[in-house]
C-alpha cells in the first residue's frame, strides 16, 4: 500500500450533487459525409468575414480582446435598430442565456418554458440551481399557464428548437405584459422566420431577446451571441457574463459580416427557405409528415429515432435524434442545406425508414 496514494484519496464525494445528473453534450459523429445535425449555415462563412481571417494581424492573437465588445455591440444595435446600450454580446447565445439565468434568478427559483424546447435551457437552469417546469404547447391557454406558474424566469423560443414552430406574437406579448419577472425570447433562427419581438422592447423593460451569428450568418465557429433588452437588464447580464468573452478576430469578422455581407446572408436564407419547402414535399412522398417550421430545419416524426439516426449515420448522413418528445414522440431534426446534401439525405432516409 502506498501511503501517499492512500492519503490523496478523497474521504467524500467531490463535486456538486446537481452535476452528477448531467452528461456531456453529444455532438454528431464527425465521420459523417453529410452533416445535417447542428442547424448551422451549410453554405459556409460570409466572404467579408473570411477576408478578416486571411488578413488577421498578430495583435488579434497576442492581446486580450475588448472586455465587453462595445464596438461590436454598436454594430449589432444598428442591425436590430436599437440603442447600443441595449446590447450585450458573448460566447454564443448559450453564454447569454446562462448569464441571464444566473443574473435574474436565485438558486431554488423556477424557470417556466414551453415543452418541448431548446434542451440546453434545462441544463443552464440546473447548473445555476434553478428548477424548471414545462408547459404543453397545446395547452388551452399556454400564456396563462406560463405566467400562473409563478416562475421567476420565463423562456420562449421562436422559432422553437426542435419543433421549428414560430410562436404567436400575441402569446409572446401576453406573457411579457403579465410576467412578474424576466422573459427571455430566444430568436436564434429569427432571420429564417422573418419575424421578431424586437419591437416589444420599446414598451416592456422585463424582456431580453437573445440572438446569434451562428445560424444565418454562418459564423458558428466564432461563437458570437448577443441579446437586446433594457439597459438595466443587459447591464446585469454583463456582470454575470464577465469580460473578454468575444475574441478580437471574432469581433472584427462579425462586424465585417454585419457591414458588408447582408446580401450574402439574405441570399442563403432564401436558399434555405426554397430547399426547406422542396424537402418537405419530398419527405411527404416517403410517407413522412414534418412539422411546420420557420427555421432552417425540419422536425420529422419517426417510429424509432435512435435506430433511424444510426441507419442514416451508416449511410454517411448525420441528423439529430429526439426520443419521446412531449406530444410528438420520436423525431429527427434535419438541417436544411444545399440541395445535393438534401438529396443524399432523402436517399438514405428511404432505406432507413423501411
Amino acid at each position: 500500500m502506498n501511503p501517499i496514494t492512500e492519503s490523496c484519496r478523497p474521504s467524500r464525494e467531490l463535486g456538486r450533487a446537481l452535476f452528477r445528473q448531467l452528461s456531456l453534450y453529444e455532438a454528431a459523429a464527425e465521420s459523417c459525409r453529410v452533416d445535417l445535425s447542428d442547424n448551422t449555415n451549410l453554405w459556409g462563412a460570409p466572404p467579408s468575414a473570411r477576408t478578416v481571417f486571411e488578413n488577421a494581424e498578430t495583435w488579434m492573437l497576442s492581446r486580450y480582446p475588448a472586455p465587453y465588445s462595445r464596438e461590436l455591440n454598436g454594430a449589432l444595435a444598428a442591425y436590430l435598430g436599437v440603442d447600443p446600450e441595449m446590447i450585450v454580446s458573448g460566447c454564443g447565445s448559450d453564454d447569454i442565456l446562462d448569464s441571464a439565468i444566473r443574473a435574474f434568478a436565485e438558486p431554488g427559483d423556477l424557470l417556466a418554458h414551453l415543452d418541448p424546447t431548446f434542451g440546453m435551457i434545462r441544463v443552464f437552469s440546473t447548473v445555476n440551481g434553478i428548477s424548471t417546469i414545462g408547459v404543453s404547447r397545446t395547452d388551452s391557454s399556454p400564456a396563462d399557464a406560463l405566467v400562473s406558474s409563478g416562475a421567476r424566469l420565463i423562456y420562449l423560443c421562436s422559432p422553437n428548437n426542435p419543433t421549428g414552430e414560430v410562436l404567436d406574437p400575441l402569446l409572446i406579448e401576453t406573457v411579457v405584459a403579465s410576467a412578474s419577472g424576466l422573459v427571455i425570447v430566444d430568436e436564434a433562427y429569427a432571420e429564417f422566420a422573418g419575424a421578431s419581438s424586437v419591437g416589444l422592447l420599446a414598451r416592456y423593460d422585463n424582456l431580453l431577446i437573445t440572438r446569434t451569428l451562428s445560424k444565418a450568418f454562418g459564423l458558428a465557429g466564432l461563437r458570437i451571441g448577443y441579446a437586446a433588452g433594457a439597459p438595466r437588464i443587459v447591464a446585469e447580464v454583463e456582470k454575470s457574463r464577465g469580460p473578454y468573452k468575444v475574441s478580437s478576430i471574432g469581433e472584427q469578422a462579425a462586424m465585417a459580416a454585419l457591414a458588408r455581407d447582408r446580401e450574402w446572408v439574405n441570399e442563403k436564407v432564401g436558399a434555405v427557405l426554397a430547399n426547406r419547402d422542396l424537402f418537405r414535399r419530398r419527405l411527404g412522398d416517403l410517407g413522412l409528415a414534418p412539422l411546420d417550421s420557420g427555421a432552417n430545419f425540419l422536425l420529422v416524426p419517426v417510429a424509432d429515432a435512435r435506430r433511424t439516426r444510426e441507419r442514416l449515420a451508416a449511410s454517411g448522413v448525420a441528423v439529430r435524434a429526439f426520443e419521446n418528445l412531449a406530444e410528438i414522440g420520436d423525431a429527427l431534426r434535419i438541417t436544411i442545406g444545399p440541395w445535393p446534401m438534401m438529396e443524399e439525405c432523402l436517399a438514405a432516409l428511404e432505406t432507413a425508414i423501411q
